[in-house]
């Protein structure tokens, strides 16, 4: 399934961002049609929008933003919650992150942001979007 863009141009453009890097919080965006968004950090690095990252969640039947499942049997390892060490604006159009396990590929434009936003509203009408039988949501062309 392709990314779904909201078909109303200010549904896509922020009118404010706020990168909450150093308390780990997340972003949180207040769209220009009004709507509000808040990533947590776990939720943007398991939505990381490269190549790499599309095809493993691809491989592993996992949507943007959802995090990795354990294996049935599995004994839980640590593994330190996903934190971006670095942030920063890429062009008028999108952000990057240097995260805390050493990724920095994902660029997060501000229509993937929005098509991806985690609230239960977006999360629901992509849901009901979704086609019966249809596979996982690429983040990249195919």
């Amino acid at each position: 399934m392709p990314i779904a863009i909201p078909k109303n141009p200010l549904a896509t453009d922020p009118k404010a961002v706020k990168v909450h890097l150093t308390t780990g919080q997340g972003v949180d965006i207040e769209w220009k049609d009004g709507h509000q968004s808040h990533y947590p950090f776990p939720y943007l690095r398991d939505a990381c929008p490269c190549a790499l990252c599309d095809q493993d969640r691809v491989k592993a039947g996992r949507e943007p933003g959802e995090s990795e499942k354990q294996p049935p049997g599995a004994l839980p390892m640590f593994k330190a919650a996903a934190k971006p060490t670095e942030a920063a604006g890429v062009g008028k159009y999108a952000i990057r992150f240097t995260w805390n396990d050493g990724h920095e590929h994902g660029i997060y434009s501000w229509d993937f942001l929005r098509a991806f936003c985690p609230c239960a509203e977006c999360s629901a009408a992509r849901k009901a979007a979704k086609k019966p039988g249809e596979g996982v949501t690429r983040t990249t062309p195919h």
